[in-house]
């Protein structure tokens, strides 16, 4: 197959031509099976090298314009694979090797987990006079579990809380429950599974 891509930023078996990209998208979001935006797609194959962003983002507007994706959410920016699409990712992933395939769908899933525990575990970052506050909320569905505010006193450290937080929201309400509680093993578990992250 022809290279017909910009090849920086892509690393050996990256994919560099138009009509692997584009299979590529379409072979993503037939696996992955949810509406996704463009930009989930896009960081998964560049995380892993896998695709220039240029060509990314060019293939994805290709794939719109021609109906193998259309937007199924226009607040959320979601889109989703057609039944032309379907037929581009099925007839044509053979021609795409199994590793690129199998680390564009594992990269993309890792993203999706990431976009779903930040959706559902909120941190909003509050500019005071001093510094900030980190306002972070844990979620239990259609409820909130637990509320807390943290001040820090530069933009640097809020957003290294906001990373830490979404890293595992379950083990920091574990770890506060357990202490609250005083629970003796609860600590303990929670001290262990907190110790594994570090």
């Amino acid at each position: 197959m022809a290279f017909d891509t910009f090849d920086e930023g892509i690393s050996l078996g990256g994919v560099r031509s138009k009509t692997e990209i584009r299979t590529l998208i379409c072979y993503v979001y037939d696996r992955v099976g949810v509406p996704m935006k463009k930009d989930t797609i896009v960081t998964a194959l560049l995380q892993k090298g896998l695709a220039n962003y240029f060509e990314c983002s060019s293939s994805f507007d290709d794939l719109k314009k021609s109906n193998n994706l259309k937007l199924v959410d226009e607040e959320n920016k979601l889109y989703f694979i057609t039944d032309s699409g379907k037929m581009i990712a099925r007839q044509l992933e053979d021609t795409l090797a199994y590793t690129v395939k199998e680390k564009a769908c594992e990269c993309t899933l890792s993203l999706l987990e990431r976009e779903r525990i930040e959706k559902e575990n909120a941190v909003t970052i509050t500019k005071l006079d001093n510094g900030y506050n980190v306002n972070c909320t844990i979620s239990g569905g259609d409820m909130d579990l637990l509320k807390f505010s943290l001040y820090v006193p530069d933009i640097t450290q809020a957003k290294i809380v906001r990373k830490s937080f979404h890293k595992n929201p379950q083990l920091f309400y574990n770890v506060v429950i357990a202490m609250l509680t005083r629970n003796k093993g609860s600590v303990v578990d929670a001290l262990k599974d907190l110790n594994t992250m570090l």
